[in-house]
């Protein structure tokens, strides 16, 4: 018996980690070629966001496990510090947690963090690209998405320091086709 809440622990992980059912009837993450979905959210500043807006436009979202964790903030501090870079080149980019707006808020102010970052505290943005959650954290994972709508590739193994100017170089290939 003493194994017993290790066991459920393991359990629930292993349970995280399997192919997420999504809306759309498929499993896993969302992969390269599937339109991207239409879902809204609501930011750490209160304004809504919908990936329909941002048609025409190469888009990045990014999930994360959560606020002020040592690996969530240096990847929304790498994306800070080329933020202009992808403003220039008219890159729409959105974090994604299930944390609350107030969160968001707060690790958004501390950190100067510009981009939007969706409070998805029931589970829509993560269950329509099919990403993971454990214990209440999503898996750390990003979608980059054409001006066509469509995603052009995923990255399920990131690398939180190096990830932003990754993804930043991949905009620019994409956007020069």
């Amino acid at each position: 018996m003493k194994n017993l809440p290790v066991t459920i622990f393991v359990l629930l992980v292993a349970a995280g980690c399997s192919g997420t059912q999504r809306p759309d009837g498929g499993s896993g993450l969302l992969p390269a070629g599937s339109a991207a979905p239409d879902v809204r959210g609501t930011d750490q500043d209160g304004k809504t966001h919908s990936l329909a807006e941002t048609r025409g436009a190469i888009t990045v979202v990014y999930f994360y496990p959560k606020d002020e964790t040592p690996g969530c903030t240096r990847e929304a501090c790498a994306f800070r510090d080329v933020w202009d870079k992808y403003e220039a080149a008219g890159i729409a980019l959105f974090g994604v947690s299930a944390d609350d707006a107030g969160s968001h808020e707060e690790f958004a102010k501390k950190h100067r963090l510009k981009f939007p970052l969706i409070a998805d505290t029931k589970g829509e943005w993560a269950g329509a690209f099919g990403v993971s959650s454990t214990l209440g954290m999503y898996q750390r994972v990003s979608f980059l998405i054409g001006a066509d709508g469509e995603i052009a590739k995923v990255y399920p193994d990131v690398d939180p320091g190096v990830h932003a100017a990754e993804v930043l170089a991949d905009a620019k290939a994409l956007a020069d086709r």
